[in-house]
């Protein structure tokens, strides 16, 4: 088997799991006590601050750990937020942003604040200067992720933060996905991580809070890690973290190369050998395992089933393998393909011979699913120089599937309207658009749904 989702979960690395034995038997006391196994736990607590900190850029004082990076971003932004209440309540986030920043920008709004959410290019990335025209005299807070969770961009954190720091505002960065590569670059105020990202163990954040921000932690907490995450601290959790991110790092630059050549080998050979297929994301800034895909005609969920079948762990952003049936708010932003999204994120250590094994099986993949899904005969009526299609109540990906029976229907200028209650089709039907070049000229209310209408160009 083949695990290929590292994004969502890396595998414990060894240097933590033998960190997280040893300090069982030595990190079970209260760190706050002055008895000898109180001493022994501070020691590995504090040890274990010190080598994040290093590992981060930041001060041993500055980095608390939580019980998640969910936990450390919905800390960070609300404790900043509330610092920074003189100033104003308004909330700069990108579109692309984990859903962990995403929900606490929602319990902002719920709450009386504003938010501005900054568009994104087709590569997912965002610009400093777009960033710089959100930004206000009431701006409390700005967000950004160092990279996409989803497709791998890299975002200009460091632009970001310089122009953020010559307004006077505070940055907070996600930067749960890229941690493990390296420290964030740039004059940023806060920032967030997750330990399971880079090969620790789950249930370990860090949020750092850099001297001279201000800060106000919320909710009911207690003296400890600085009164701004609290509870016992796990601390044979957090000194595998630590011990695993400093594994990584070690590592890093050296397997950095040797993924960045694997996942340009999968880019290429996907485009070659898969028809009707488009990789997403920065083709150049992007973190060195990712890289996402979406097939044209394909059901995600049904892909993903064949490749496990296979013997590949991987994920996908697509409405179909969601119980939501809504498409990732990531490839949303985007404006590409959702339908038949594939995503691979390549471990530390993946296999030169496994990567070749799933460019080999993937083709035949794609074409199986697409041969059982095979949709009926549309459902088309002809009015005028238009053809309406009924896919009302028809999931993704057969609305576009029916669209590309008929398209070539309908003479040069014709066109057709879908009718669908399919919410994927609101961002499938422009992909496919830009894809095979046809004019997508945008959607309409109907009794049932939406009515997207497609212009024949060629």
């Amino acid at each position: 088997m083949s695990y290929f989702d590292a994004a969502s979960a890396a595998p414990l690395h060894p240097v933590a799991r033998q960190a997280l034995l040893a300090s069982l038997d030595e990190g079970w006391a209260d760190p706050a006590r002055l008895y000898r196994e109180g001493r022994r736990a501070r020691m590995l607590l504090d040890a274990a601050r010190e080598a994040a900190a290093e590992a981060v850029g930041c001060r041993p004082d500055e980095l608390v750990f939580t019980s998640s990076g969910t936990r450390a971003v919905h800390s960070g932004i609300a404790g900043a937020l509330a610092g920074r209440r003189r100033t104003g309540r308004h909330l700069i986030v990108s579109s692309v942003e984990h859903s962990s920043v995403l929900h606490s920008a929602e319990t902002h709004e719920a709450g009386g604040g504003t938010v501005s959410r900054v568009e994104v290019d087709r590569g997912g990335a965002v610009s400093a200067e777009t960033y710089t025209r959100a930004l206000r005299p009431d701006t409390a807070l700005v967000c950004l992720q160092s990279a996409n969770h989803e497709v791998g961009t890299e975002q200009p954190v460091a632009e970001v933060a310089d122009r953020c720091r010559a307004a006077g505002v505070p940055l907070l960065v996600d930067a749960a996905q890229s941690l493990g590569w390296g420290p964030v670059d740039g004059p940023w105020s806060l920032l967030t991580g997750s330990a399971h990202k880079w090969g620790g163990p789950s249930g370990v954040g860090l949020l750092v809070v850099r001297k001279g921000v201000r800060f106000a932690p919320q909710g009911a907490l207690d003296e400890r890690e600085s009164g701004r995450a609290a509870g016992f601290e796990n601390i044979p959790a957090v000194v595998a973290a630590a011990a695993s991110l400093r594994a990584l790092r070690a590592e890093a630059a050296a397997e950095a190369a040797r993924l960045r050549e694997l996942t340009e080998r999968i880019r290429a050979r996907v485009a070659a050998v898969v028809p009707d297929v488009e990789v997403v994301g920065d083709p150049r800034r992007r973190l060195p395992g990712i890289v996402t895909f979406s097939c044209l005609y394909v059901d995600g969920e049904a892909l993903l089933h064949e490749l496990d079948r296979e013997g590949f762990s991987v994920s996908s952003g697509s409405s179909c393998t969601s119980s939501t049936l809504t498409p990732s708010h990531v490839l949303r932003a985007m404006g590409v393909l959702s339908e038949g999204n594939v995503r691979v994120s390549l471990p530390f250590g993946a296999a030169e011979e496994d990567v070749e094994r799933f460019l080999a099986v993937l083709p035949g993949a794609v074409a199986g699913v697409r041969e059982k899904l095979g949709a009926s005969a549309p459902v088309a009526d002809v009015r005028g120089d238009e053809l309406v299609v009924d896919a009302l109540g028809k999931r993704c990906p057969i609305p576009v599937i029916e669209l590309a029976k008929v398209i070539g229907d309908v003479p040069v200028g014709g066109t057709v309207r879908v009718l669908s209650d399919d919410e994927a089709a609101r961002l499938d039907i422009p992909a496919w658009c830009e894809m095979r070049g046809q004019e997508y000229v945008g959607e309409e209310p109907a009794d049932h749904g939406f009515a997207y209408v497609v212009r024949r160009v060629s």
